[in-house]
């Protein structure tokens, strides 16, 4: 009985890398851009890789790098990068309740691992999923992200230095990359974009705020702002 219990779970988490492939194969080229870029920023191998390690989580590694960059304070960076993975919260909870029941400290374990690819992975997966499923799926996702980043960095080390400066400018273009296609589908990503960059200005020019800060405060402000605005329309139509 316990030799088939154990084979049902090697055989559920064999499934779970199986459909996570698609997933590490996704992750490869933003990570080697991460390592890469990470290493421009100034960030040696060991920190590159334990970021990738503690955090695991592109959009605020990216923001972490340009901020650091900007000389932000520690505490900033964390709110910031908190504040843009809030999300997980909802989807860890949601997740919990289509995966099996199962120890706390293992839907812990797992929920660490949940991003956006493989949280649509497991949730769209037909019935019960198992603790073993959603292991899989993200060890071989987590993998990828974590080997990638160190081999990005390992790559930007060798090439020439003034290339390594020049690709300081790639920060923006992700981010441009990221919020162009938004801009083009929902009208909303254009007024939020539009006012944290106007109060980002404001806090920075006039109130003197750290860049750190400023950040911080002008994207959760224009959130609110948005979010008023756009329900007050819903209500009033």
């Amino acid at each position: 009985m316990e030799t088939t219990l154990a084979g049902g779970k090697s055989s559920q988490f064999r499934q779970g890398m199986q459909a996570g492939i698609s997933i590490a194969i996704g992750y490869m080229p933003i990570a080697l851009t991460f390592g890469l870029l990470a290493k421009t920023t100034g960030l040696g191998l060991a920190e590159t890789v334990l970021m990738s390690l503690i955090v695991y989580a592109g959009a605020s590694q990216y923001i972490s790098l340009n901020l650091l960059a900007l000389g932000t304070g520690i505490f900033e960076i964390v709110l910031t990068t908190f504040i843009v993975n809030i999300r997980h919260f909802l989807m860890s909870a949601s997740l919990n309740e289509k995966a099996e029941k199962d120890k706390l400290w293992k839907k812990a374990l797992y929920a660490f691992g949940i991003t956006d690819e493989t949280f649509s992975v497991a949730a769209t997966k037909e019935g019960t999923v198992t603790t073993s499923y959603i292991f899989g799926v993200n060890a071989i996702s987590y993998g990828s992200w974590v080997i990638c980043s160190g081999i990005g960095h390992v790559v930007g080390a060798s090439l020439p230095e003034s290339l390594q400066e020049s690709m300081s400018v790639a920060l923006y273009a992700m981010f441009i990359g990221l919020l162009v296609p938004a801009l083009k589908k929902h009208r909303k990503t254009i007024w939020l974009a539009g006012i944290a960059a106007i109060l980002n200005s404001v806090f920075s020019l006039v109130f003197k705020l750290s860049t750190g800060w400023a950040i911080v405060s002008a994207t959760l402000l224009a959130a609110v702002l948005v979010e008023f605005f756009y329900k007050g329309e819903v209500n009033h139509g």
